[in-house]
């Protein structure tokens, strides 16, 4: 058996490689609704809690305006959202599912789900593995990265 090499060795290479491997499955299972990965996490968030600032949604993600509000415009294309100058604040738009968006809720659920299930872990608790990711993130939040 090779020694692994200092690059292989390295935690931010594995976490590296396997961001990049869940962005190529979420990619084969939103291709078919022409959904981009951040399309998706936007719909997310609308999917929860629709009528949201454009504002709260980069809050939600970590996004600033100048990535997300071309998200949200090609959304708007895609006629899966709406965008409305807000009542209380004329600098602020309010951001809505159509319902386009809102039938197509179950269908790229399901998508995502089939790909997820396909992702065996090889016995790793997903659930563990989840706490362990968020702890991590956690502690990078801490150092106001």
């Amino acid at each position: 058996m090779e020694k692994p090499t200092k690059l292989e060795q390295q935690l931010c290479f594995e976490v590296y490689k396997a961001s990049s491997n869940f962005s190529k499955m979420y990619a084969k299972a939103l291709e078919p609704f022409n959904l981009t990965f951040p399309q998706y996490l936007v719909l997310l968030v609308l999917w929860e809690q629709d009528g949201l600032l454009t504002k709260n949604i980069g809050e939600r993600l970590g996004l600033g305006t100048g990535t997300l509000n071309p998200i949200i415009n090609r959304m708007i294309e895609q006629g899966r959202l709406t965008k409305q100058q807000s009542q209380t604040d004329k600098r602020a738009f309010t951001i809505s599912l159509t319902d386009k968006a809102r039938s197509e809720h179950a269908g790229v659920e399901q998508a995502v789900l089939e790909k997820l299930i396909c992702c065996n872990f090889m016995g790793v608790d997903a659930i563990e593995l989840m706490k362990n990711l968020k702890e991590l993130n956690a502690s990078f939040k801490s150092m106001n990265l």
